[in-house]
Order: structure tokens, then C-alpha cells, then sequence
């Protein structure tokens, strides 16, 4: 029956994840094609060193710790799920501890230690954000919901924890007095933390008690485990999986390089081409004109669309952020926040009305102000500091684009600015002619 059970509860789970796995791809797919094939050994070297080894979290050395505790704790812990799965499916318990001896007996032992240390980790976390409250974890963005998903993550993670040291710790007095699953002969397990916590916690419990408690921390463990992949499409962690490709398609141009407009390029220089004709048909007169800048989700590259979904919450872009630490209302968090919103709301709706359904709203104005979009000043502090490369930077930008160039929508300070740049080709309002006139004066 147990068998059973496992096996419906493994296709049911991995099934639901890969469904919800599709719906993220569907949406990141909704954006424009952008090119970032190009540079393979720099992106798989800008992939290892962000990605796996945590580069950009050690600006700040004491939760990059704190976190490198967790996130090796998390990837190393999923060898045991290996074991887990064939035990479920064979009717075995602790399928590889007489193929691997003293190995076993290791990896186990490595794992559990790093499980405490990510439950000091956990702990540190739950105290920054609900004792502590460190400005970055109380902006008003993270009112609500996101600041549950965070506390309903770690919490989640103090729970899987006490599973398999109680599955462990069990185990191992069941094996000390020859009732555990693997033989029925005396001995230890000798496992770092279980060989002396198990002790300390179950040793007068009865036999038929630790059996009950190992498969509550057997059962405990691996519900947890389907819970969390399950629910990670719909939080903040889906950077677990999602940093991997976000950084492997960086930006790897120099911060500050605009990217222009194709459409607006070869105008120009069909405007600087004498032999061009100004009268010839476009090459597919057919196509509809693409929109200048962004308008909504489906205007950003695929690129700018899975930033959104790698977006951790951290902050550390907002507490870096120059309009945002003066008081500016622009917070780049909640620039990416807002993306990856209405991009889950517009993916439903073409799924459900069918691709291109106009449900009369948009990223501007709906959900990002125009107010907070010319706060920005465009220094890339925000994506200096983001720890998986995200770029809120190349989002603001197009949004700009589109309420400049199609809405003619500019703050009047800039209006004066962009004239002079017009007609003098300088921001200053003399001409070009004048500009060095300074150098000859006495």
C-alpha cells in the first residue's frame, strides 16, 4: 500500500510541477526574441561564478554566509532524495547503506551537519525579517502576500529539517536495539548529529513509537519536498532553479550601453543614404509596426520576462537605489515585482481567451507609474547589486521609450534639454558654433 501511495503521490507531484513549469515558459515566451547565444564560454563562466558560486552576495559577507549555508544544505540534501525515491517505490529502507558502507555513513553525516547549518541560517532569516525588520524587508511593496512567502518558505524549511532529523534520529535507536527497517541486528549508524541527538530525544521511546516517528519523519520529508518544488512557479524562490539561465543570459555589454531601437537605426540611415530611396515599399508591407518602447509585458524581451521571474525580493537593488534611498517613489524591486504580476495575469488570459486577448490594461500606468519611471537615473546601481544579474534598468528604459516616442509624454524639465539637443546638437542652448568659444577668451 505504501508502495502504491508513493508512486501516486511521485506521478502527481512531478506531473503538477511540470504543468506549472510549462505555464512559466509559455510566459517568458510571450516577450520579443532577443539574441544571447553569442559568448558561450564567458556566459557559462558569468553562470558558474553568479549562479552557483554566489559571487555577487559576498558585497555583503554575513548573509551571503547565512544564505551559502541554505542554498548548499538545499542542493546537497537532494542526493538523499534518490534514495527516498527507490526506497518508496521498492519497498526498501535505506537502499544504499550496505552498497556504500563508510560512504553512506559520510554523506549522511554531511548532510545532516548542513542541515543544522541551514537551520541556523533559517533562524538568522526569520529574525532579520520579523524581529529585526531591516528596512529592505519592510518597503511597502512587500506588504501582504510576499512578505508571507517568504516566512511561509523558511518555515517550511525549519519543518523539513526536523523530518529528517527525526526520521534519522529514530532510525538510528531503532537500529541500536535491532528493530530498524535495514536489519534486525544491533549496531550504530553512527551518523554525525543522529548517532547523539537520536539518543537524547527517543531513547525511551518504545520500539512500535520510533517506527511511527521515523515514518512520520520518512513521510514528513518527502511530502515536504513535494509541497515546496510544487510551490516554487508560484513564489519568489523559483530563483533556485531560474538563477541558472538568468545569468547564463546576461548582459554581457558594458553597464550603461543603450541598446537602439532597429527600426529607428535604419531610418536613419535611409535618411543619411543619398542613394536610398525614400519612396521604395517596405520589405513586408504585410507586417504590423512594431511598437516603439513597452507598452505591456508582451513589448519586453523574453529576456526582460524571465528577469521577472528570477527576481528574488532581496531588495538590494532598491537599498541601493539613488531615487529610492532620497525618497523617490521608484523601487527597481517592485519594478520587477509589478513585471512578473502582470505577466501571470496576461498568460492566464491567453490561455483562457486565446493569444492576443485584450483585457484593456497595461504594465504602464496600471501597475508601474509614470512617476516612478522618471525617477530612475539610469547609474545601474540596481543591476550592479542584483545577485542573479538581474536588469530593471533595460524595462525602465523601454517604458520610457514608449510614453516618449509614441505617447509624447516627457517631464516638462527634460522637454528644454532634448530641444536644445535638436537644434544645437548639445544640451546647452548655444550653438554648436559657440560651444568652444571659452578656450579663446583671456
Amino acid at each position: 500500500m505504501e508502495i502504491i501511495l508513493f508512486a501516486i503521490l511521485l506521478s502527481a507531484g512531478a506531473g503538477f510541477f511540470a504543468y506549472n513549469a510549462w505555464k512559466v515558459r509559455y510566459n517568458i515566451l510571450l516577450g520579443q526574441d532577443i539574441d544571447r547565444s553569442d559568448k558561450k564560454g564567458e556566459r557559462i563562466k558569468t553562470m558558474v561564478l553568479v549562479a552557483f558560486g554566489q559571487k555577487k552576495m559576498f558585497s555583503r559577507p554575513i548573509p551571503a554566509l547565512l544564505h551559502l549555508a541554505l542554498y548548499v544544505a538545499f542542493v546537497i540534501t537532494q542526493i538523499e532524495l534518490i534514495e527516498i525515491a527507490i526506497d518508496g517505490l521498492s519497498g526498501h529502507h535505506r537502499f544504499f547503506y550496505f552498497k556504500l558502507g563508510g560512504f553512506y555513513t559520510f554523506m549522511i553525516s554531511f548532510i545532516e551537519i548542513l542541515s543544522v547549518l541551514a537551520f541556523v541560517a533559517t533562524l538568522a532569516f526569520l529574525i532579520r525579517r520579523n524581529l529585526l525588520k531591516l528596512p529592505r524587508f519592510t518597503m511597502k511593496e512587500l506588504i501582504g502576500w510576499p512578505t508571507k512567502d517568504a516566512n511561509i518558505i523558511l518555515i517550511a524549511e525549519v519543518v523539513l529539517i526536523c523530518c529528517i532529523f527525526s526520521m534519522n534520529g529514530a532510525d538510528e535507536v531503532l537500529y541500536s536495539r535491532g528493530g530498524s527497517h535495514v536489519e534486525f541486528a544491533k549496531g550504530h549508524f553512527d551518523f554525525a548529529i543522529s548517532s547523539w541527538m537520536g539518543p537524547l530525544l527517543f531513547q525511551n521511546f518504545s520500539i512500535d513509537a520510533l517506527h511511527v516517528i521515523e515514518r512520520i519523519g520518512w513521510w514528513g520529508h518527502i511530502l515536504m519536498v513535494f509541497a515546496f518544488l510544487n510551490y516554487l512557479p508560484y513564489s519568489k524562490h523559483f530563483h533556485i532553479l531560474l538563477a541558472f539561465p538568468n545569468t547564463f543570459y546576461s548582459n554581457l555589454e558594458q553597464k550603461g550601453k543603450f541598446t537602439n531601437m532597429e527600426s529607428v537605426t535604419n531610418e536613419v540611415k535611409l535618411m543619411l543614404d543619398p542613394n536610398a530611396d525614400p519612396y521604395a515599399a517596405p520589405a513586408n508591407p504585410d507586417e504590423a509596426p512594431k511598437r516603439f518602447g513597452a507598452k505591456d509585458v508582451t513589448d519586453l524581451t523574453w529576456k526582460n520576462l524571465l528577469d521577472a521571474y528570477t527576481c528574488t525580493e532581496c531588495g538590494r537593488c532598491s537599498s541601493s537605489c539613488p531615487a529610492n534611498v532620497t525618497g523617490k517613489l521608484l523601487s527597481p524591486r517592485k519594478i520587477m515585482m509589478d513585471t512578473r504580476d502582470r505577466l501571470v495575469e496576461v498568460g492566464e488570459n491567453y490561455r483562457k481567451h486565446g493569444k492576443g486577448y485584450d483585457d484593456g490594461k497595461s504594465l504602464i500606468g496600471d501597475y508601474i507609474t509614470e512617476e516612478e519611471l522618471w525617477a530612475c537615473t539610469s547609474c545601474n546601481a540596481c543591476v550592479q547589486e542584483c545577485p542573479v544579474n538581474i536588469d530593471p534598468l533595460s524595462i525602465i528604459v523601454d517604458l520610457r521609450r514608449y510614453l516618449v516616442m509614441e505617447e509624447s509624454k516627457i517631464p516638462s524639465e527634460l522637454t528644454g534639454m532634448l530641444t536644445n539637443i535638436e537644434n544645437n546638437g548639445a544640451p546647452w542652448q548655444f550653438a554648436q558654433s559657440e560651444r568652444l568659444n571659452w578656450a579663446n577668451e583671456d
